[in-house]
């Protein structure tokens, strides 16, 4: 093959090709470093209020735990097949749409993506901020003055302390995919350590004594039974963002193992683990304070201790900026690269989505209910479809072979051009089933089905693809040349 044109001469323009987009060079991710992704990824906030949240609404600790373990079983199953894609390929997610969707359709699903990241790239920035001034009016009330004192929806203190995480989160992520894992590696597992020493806090207050089967609304058993189910399809649902560009990050693992190795220790050990902490934890505030306290930052604010406060908020914090990078930044760094390859780096996209994120004020967002709930939630509810056409289009269509080179090819006369570069298969089959998806998510009257509307837009997108595809499914396998399809695997177990 080395008389064929390199990847880069086949597009000229400079529209499908920059380094960045190319397939990764360099591959050194292990199964540690997938399994510190997901330990940021699920050690923050946000997870344990979420499993607290499922008590709240009646399930006792066990029922709690048997949710967790379904949602994160199928959640393990999806990360594998979303993971391989990328290991396979060595392409990021822009990238990979452009099998589906052609190579200028693939800008749909990377900007619905970007959207979606930027918006809570922001809000969760927002949120941290917010606990660093709850810290440092702890450490000097003095500050309250700065705190009344406000602009353009926000105080001057709130100000200096987005701007202090805003910054802080750009450092890592402008320095490249590289500076990332490394970031991950030790931000990971470092809320651990705050997560046990309050849990056994907790238990020395209670006379080492948290009762599993415990439940402040006990719910009969046909309601129980569907509440397990529905904070198990809930779980799957708040990571579908990563699961549509999870191959971001196994573009650069050694082998497929690796990614199933940390995937494995990673999502359903790991998360099992975390959810076993949490739900104890709450059961603890029962027991102790006589309420269920869902919000870890305020059992800190509980200890009497500044000192330990401190250094609780702030291992909370880093807790906050590592699943901020990881499923709020990554992807719109290579969406936008995605978008104007020739001027728009990962590091340039990285910068754009910062700033972005800083224009839309997140406190405005997340403060307006239609936003955060009709905007992104019907955002989101698109993530499924777009997983099922992608996942049905690689596996059962293509069946895992994929010429990587006609990826960046800009002629109509790639494989991937379609018509004039967007596949209407792909757009025929999204629109309804989103459309379908986001009614689900977001009306009233389907409140009942909402949990389960992410594996709806999946399983009927995929369906309705490759029933829309099938003429063409015994053509585009056997038109990859064996070759290409063995070349598109370097790494080696």
């Amino acid at each position: 093959m080395s008389g064929e044109p390199s990847l880069q001469q086949l597009d000229p323009s400079g529209r499908l090709y920059n380094e960045d987009l190319a397939p990764a060079s360099e591959r050194k991710w292990k199964a540690y470093n997938f399994f510190a992704v997901w330990m940021s990824a699920i050690h923050n906030i946000g997870t344990y209020t979420f499993v607290a949240g499922l008590f709240v609404l009646g399930l006792n600790g066990w029922q709690v735990l048997a949710s967790i373990l379904i949602g994160t079983g199928i959640l393990f199953v999806g990360m594998n097949w979303a993971g391989r894609m990328g290991q396979q390929t060595g392409v990021p997610f822009p990238v990979m749409a452009r099998i589906s969707f052609g190579i200028w359709g693939a800008n749909l699903p990377a900007l619905i993506r970007a959207v979606i990241a930027i918006c809570w790239y922001g809000i969760q920035t927002y949120l941290a901020s917010m606990a660093v001034v709850v810290l440092l009016l702890r450490i000097d009330p003095a500050l309250q003055e700065y705190q009344e004192q406000s602009f353009l929806g926000l105080s001057l203190l709130g100000w200096a302390c987005f701007l202090l995480l805003w910054v802080l989160q750009l450092l890592v992520i402008t320095r490249g995919m590289d500076a990332v894992r490394r970031f991950q590696d030790w931000a990971g597992p470092i809320i651990w350590l705050v997560m046990l020493a309050m849990a056994l806090w907790l238990f020395a207050l209670a006379g080492w004594n948290i009762p599993m089967d415990l439940s402040i609304h006990p719910l009969p058993g046909g309601e129980a039974f569907r509440g397990v189910f529905t904070g198990a399809f809930l779980l799957v649902a708040t990571y579908a963002t990563m699961l549509l560009n999870y191959c971001d990050f196994t573009r650069f693992a050694t082998s497929r193992k690796a990614v199933v190795r940390g995937n494995f220790w990673g999502i359903p050990v790991n998360f099992a683990a975390f959810a076993a902490i949490s739900i104890t934890m709450t059961i603890g505030t029962v027991v102790v304070f006589g309420q269920a306290i869902t919000d870890p930052a305020l059992i800190i604010a509980k200890v009497p201790d500044t000192a330990v406060l401190v250094v609780g908020a702030v291992m909370f914090i880093v807790a906050t900026i590592g699943v901020n990078v990881v499923l709020n930044f990554v992807s719109p760094a290579y969406d936008l690269a995605n978008v104007w390859p020739k001027h728009i780096t990962f590091k340039r996209g990285g910068m754009i989505s910062a700033v972005l994120a800083l224009l839309v004020m997140p406190w405005n967002l997340y403060s307006n209910p239609v936003v955060v709930n009709y905007f992104l939630g019907g955002l989101g509810a698109f993530l499924g479809p777009l997983f099922g056409i992608m996942a049905a289009d690689y596996y059962l269509i293509r069946r895992g072979h994929v010429d990587i080179r006609e990826l960046y090819r800009a002629d109509e006369h790639g494989q991937h051009f379609f018509r004039r570069g967007v596949n209407p298969k792909a757009i025929g089959v999204f629109v309804p089933t989103a459309a379908l998806a986001a009614v689900l998510a977001l009306v009233p009257a389907f409140a009942d089905v909402a949990p389960f509307s992410w594996p709806i837009g999946v399983v009927l997108s995929a369906a309705a693809y490759y029933w829309a595809a099938r003429p063409a499914r015994a053509g585009a396998a056997a038109a990859v040349p064996e070759a290409v399809a063995v070349e598109a695997e370097p790494a080696v177990d």
